[in-house]
């Protein structure tokens, strides 16, 4: 891959989002441990990343930047608990379409709170959203051929809560390199779920601490580089359209893998909540990590 080339590096990174889901079932793991493991594998590999860069000396984190990502980090792996928990509970495929719901959202909290206007448009993309929401929990069903369980789906709508918070307070953190909001938000989540493991080990079997491995280093550490190396280079029309890979890749896994068939109500409950909040934005906001 060009490493130059910021098209190529946004589109990796959307499709190992979308294998993120396969990988967490794969490793046998409660989704607080695989939470924790996320956090301590990806922070280590980003704290040493930012380290051998220069960005941690001088350390240029005021008092209120600091409070700040630690809050995002909170809401960070709090949705990745949530979002990890719905995959067994509905399907990869669906939870991470509803999960996509989390853009509209972020709009709703920037209306309310930093006082910017909410476009009619954006309000009929909400409605058209959590329609489709609607039609997918009325009629998905998972690789057993049963309706998906709606405490998935409410996972998984929660989890996109919990992401939009955690984006509604990296917009107030843009002059932080967003290497280092990261490892800070990653280093928190390690201490704030280490506790979890007493009563959700991590797994004892060599193949599903591989596999938690994985996860810190591919689709954390190395996610996190090629997204922040390329969204500040693309434009937003262009970043809206690629984000299309994750869910498309999340969907295509979910069938290839673990058998799930959408339903058609299903396949256009899916397309309305994906037309709707990945359509092209007026302004880029920065992001954190997907999942």
């Amino acid at each position: 891959m060009n490493k130059n080339n910021p098209v190529l590096q946004w589109t990796a990174a959307m499709a190992l989002s979308g294998t993120i889901g396969a990988v967490v079932l794969e490793s046998g793991a409660d989704a607080p441990a695989v939470a924790f493991a996320r956090s301590l594998v990806g922070g280590l590999l980003l704290m040493a990343w930012s380290a051998a860069r220069g960005w941690l000396r001088p350390w240029t984190l005021s008092r209120r930047d600091l409070l700040l990502a630690v809050l995002g980090g909170l809401f960070l792996v709090g949705n990745w608990v949530l979002l990890f928990a719905s995959y067994s509970l509905s399907s990869i495929g669906v939870s991470t379409v509803v999960y996509h719901t989390q853009p509209l959202m972020l709009v709703g909290l920037a209306a309310a709170f930093l006082g910017e206007k909410m476009a009619k448009s954006q309000l009929i993309r909400a409605l058209i959203a959590f329609g489709g929401v609607t039609l997918i929990s009325l009629s998905a069903h998972g690789a057993d051929g049963k309706p998906v369980r709606l405490e998935g789906i409410a996972l998984a709508l929660g989890a996109a809560a919990l992401y939009a918070g955690a984006s509604f307070v990296a917009k107030q953190l843009k002059h932080v390199r967003p290497h280092v909001l990261a490892a800070v938000q990653l280093v928190t989540g390690t201490i704030v779920l280490a506790p979890a493991l007493l009563v959700t080990p991590l797994p004892t079997d060599t193949s599903g601490l591989l596999w938690l491995v994985l996860l810190g280093t591919v689709h954390t550490a190395l996610m996190y580089v090629l997204m922040y190396a390329s969204i500040g280079k693309l434009p937003t029309t262009t970043v809206a359209l690629l984000s299309y890979v994750y869910p498309v890749v999340a969907v295509v896994v979910d069938v290839l893998a673990y058998g799930h068939r959408p339903t058609w109500p299903e396949g256009l409950g899916m397309l309305a909540v994906l037309a709707a909040a990945l359509a092209p934005r007026r302004t880029p906001a920065r992001q954190p990590a997907r999942v």
